[in-house]
């Protein structure tokens, strides 16, 4: 049976929760950027540029996105978005990339928290209000416990998560992963967003 949407959804929130609990609990998910090397159906091999080659399980019940390219005047108010962003010299957030979750995944990792590239940060939360200016956009995003200014720049690259399947994951192909440790070795994937049609995943 091929993941749904919804089952992604399930995924992210559940990987996402799991880096906030202490030690005693299950382990951190951790997060595979690269090329895939290849995938046989139940073990989809990775070349990163950190860490090798890395494997991880593959299985019915993880979800799998595409991509499709947009622009900041998909973004409405309301919208549910995940930003990457790094502070400029101002001190403000400006998105290094922005993307647009389907309504089924509203609620997916919201909240403002550090983010595994250099000096970043996650905002995932639904926009409530965006003001344009000379150099882009600043988009006003609210999440659960607080809310956030995010500044949009030509160079955010901005993408919608879509529904994806299994014939996203070819050799070439470049993916992000979250995927769980696994007791005795390995990491199961929970979720992956696979490049789609030549666009690939800028988070």
């Amino acid at each position: 049976m091929k993941a749904s949407i919804v089952t992604v959804f399930t995924a992210v929130v559940l990987a996402l929760a799991a880096s906030a609990q202490p030690p005693s609990q299950p382990p951190q998910p951790v997060r595979v950027r690269g090329t895939i090397q290849s995938f046989d159906g139940g073990k989809l091999s990775i070349a990163t540029k950190s860490n090798g080659v890395v494997n991880v399980d593959m299985s019915d019940r993880t979800g799998i996105n595409g991509l499709q390219a947009k622009t900041v005047r998909d973004i409405g108010e309301n919208t549910f978005i995940g930003a990457t962003a790094v502070k400029n010299s101002a001190g403000r957030w400006q998105a290094t990339e922005i993307h647009i979750f389907p309504e089924a995944m509203r609620g997916a990792g919201e909240g403002h928290y550090a983010w595994d590239l250099p000096e970043s940060s996650m905002t995932n939360g639904a926009v409530t209000g965006n003001t344009s200016g000379a150099g882009g956009r600043t988009l006003h995003v609210a999440y659960a416990g607080g809310e956030t200014d995010v500044d949009v720049t030509r160079k955010t690259a901005i993408v919608a998560l879509t529904q994806g399947n299994r014939e996203l994951l070819k050799p070439g192909a470049t993916v992000f992963v979250l995927a769980i440790p696994q007791q005795g070795g390995g990491a199961a994937a929970v979720a992956v967003i696979a490049e789609t049609n030549g666009l690939k995943p800028p988070m």
